[in-house]
């Protein structure tokens, strides 16, 4: 199934879908991709992932300079992905009411239950001026406390955000500027962080089909996540209304 041109309806219908998509996410990692000492939530926060959160979360600069290898798979387990993921781009590092009820999905290790990666599905909501900035933000304070990132940026760029969410992201933790290429304006990108910062970064238009993307567990770890199928089963739900309004654009 291709992804839909999310712009041909309003943004209370994308709020629908955004949460179907969560839970199939969720529901995808929990039903056996993760390995048994991770767990996955679908977790609101209201004002973003910003200082609160982040202070429930901070590991103690001994555990943050502690080196951890990946998790080794129980009997029968899933086991985590050790060679680097396939991506078109590899760098690394030397509506406000929609906006305030977004769901993320959030992966937890069982030992503490700290948050270890995050799943951000961007909506109209968060390209919009000053939620721009606090979004970019958050996501940059996340990933400074070596928590992985996956952003799945459906929604085309603005005048607020021309290079895309992954170049604002970019530029607020690097200073380096990123030229999204001509035609694709959408974007899947990956973020691995540990003592640097990788970005793995799956440019896209309307009509193309969802890659795979990795979703880092630790540094040199992952998962591959089937956004593809999760996407299809999340619009399946969509009100059939609403599906064939989406299904004249593909």
């Amino acid at each position: 199934m291709p992804v839909h041109d999310w712009t041909r309806v309003d943004a209370g219908i994308f709020h629908d879908f955004h949460h179907a998509w969560i839970e199939e996410l969720k529901r995808e990692l929990n039903g056996g991709l993760l390995p048994g000492d991770y767990y996955a939530l679908a977790e609101q926060h209201a004002a973003g992932f910003g200082p609160d959160v982040l202070t429930l979360e901070a590991r103690t600069d001994e555990a943050e300079n502690e080196s951890r290898s990946p998790t080794p798979a129980e009997p029968g387990g899933v086991s985590l992905l050790l060679s680097p993921p396939r991506a078109e781009i590899v760098a690394e590092t030397d509506i406000e009411f929609y906006r305030r009820k977004q769901n993320a999905v959030v992966v937890r290790h069982v030992s503490d239950d700290r948050m270890v990666a995050v799943i951000e599905v961007v909506s109209p909501g968060n390209k919009a001026g000053r939620r721009l900035r606090s979004f970019v933000g958050n996501a940059a304070e996340l990933l400074d406390h070596r928590i992985h990132m996956l952003i799945l940026d459906l929604v085309p760029r603005t005048s607020h955000n021309p290079q895309g969410i992954h170049g604002a992201i970019w530029e607020e933790i690097t200073g380096q500027d990123y030229a999204a290429p001509a035609g694709k304006p959408l974007t899947l990108a990956a973020y691995e962080s540990g003592l640097t910062v990788r970005g793995y970064v799956e440019p896209l238009s309307v009509g193309s089909a969802l890659a795979d993307m990795p979703l880092f567990l630790e540094p040199g770890a992952h998962v591959l996540l089937p956004l593809e199928a999760t996407y299809q089963r999340a619009f399946a739900v969509l009100p059939r209304r609403w599906r064939v309004v989406l299904e004249k654009s593909a």
